[in-house]
């Protein structure tokens, strides 16, 4: 495995760093003072500071601290000095911008509040994972209670628990339209999350079942500058043996290459599907 360069490991925790700071922004200003818990530690330790007035950052650490140590017992060391780094900035970004800021609040607008605070939540949370950390959590939690319970998958578990804290910012304050905007920014945070860790730069894959399959293949190499790959397959319903066209390409080749399948065989099959991230020859290159 290629080693990395110490640049390299400079610029992920940056990333972290940028991250944990517009995590504590969002929270700060547009989560906490309207009580919405979009899931995770940072949602129940705003639920635990309406409820008991305890600070939202001291209520992070306090959590993350034993979630880290039984995440590292558990789980081994996987969860390693990336995610200490983050718990730990995360924690003083919020209790610093909370001072500073000192109780500002840019909206009452509830909607507004939920959807910027989902969006620069989820963008925090996309460089945090981009890097390979977390920011301990109900993914960690997820895990830690897959181990024990393995019929229950982590993304089931880690729902379960958004859920139920997303419901509890309601109850607490007895308005059912706070757990509406709760999982309003929820699902925001996870959109705009899956987002910054694949990008916006996806292919298209092409699948292609046609009888004149070597004459589309000699098009498109000739045409698109792309490589095919030809797999085996079988007709069930025929029982004949077909090869099936395996092409991955930009965007902006979509409609040229449904144009050459179109005029080479018209009775073609094409299934088509989105690529988020493509690396390797032709495309983005491999890089550790």
């Amino acid at each position: 495995m290629r080693k990395k360069h110490w640049y390299n490991y400079l610029l992920e925790y940056v990333m972290i760093t940028i991250g944990c700071a517009l995590m504590a922004v969002s929270i700060d200003l547009f989560l906490a003072p309207h009580t919405i818990a979009p899931g995770g530690v940072s949602g129940l330790a705003v639920v635990i500071k309406k409820l008991m007035g305890i600070p939202v950052s001291v209520t992070i650490l306090a959590i993350n601290i034993p979630l880290f140590i039984a995440g590292v017992i558990i789980l081994g060391k996987a969860f390693g000095a990336k995610t200490a780094y983050a718990v730990g900035a995360l924690s003083f970004f919020i209790g610093m911008f909370n001072k500073l800021f000192n109780h500002f609040i840019p909206t009452n607008d509830l909607l507004l509040s939920a959807i910027y605070g989902g969006v620069l939540l989820g963008v925090g949370i996309g460089f945090v994972f981009r890097t390979g950390g977390t920011t301990g959590g109900t993914d960690l939690v997820g895990a830690i209670l897959n181990k024990y319970f393995p019929t229950l998958s982590i993304p089931k578990l880690m729902m379960f628990l958004d859920l139920t804290i997303a419901t509890s910012a309601g109850i607490i304050n007895r308005n059912v339209e706070i757990t509406l905007y709760s999982l309003i920014a929820l699902y925001i945070i996870v959109k705009v999350a899956d987002f910054i860790i694949e990008g916006m730069g996806y292919s298209k894959a092409f699948f292609i079942i046609s009888n004149k399959s070597e004459e589309i293949s000699n098009e498109i190499i000739q045409s698109l500058g792309r490589g095919v790959t030809a797999l085996k397959g079988k007709g069930m319903y025929t029982g004949e043996d077909k090869e099936v066209l395996f092409i991955v390409i930009d965007r902006s080749q979509e409609v040229k290459l449904k144009n050459i399948v179109k005029d080479v065989d018209e009775n073609a099959f094409i299934m088509v599907a989105n690529v988020h991230e493509v690396l390797g020859q032709g495309f983005k290159p491999i890089k550790m």
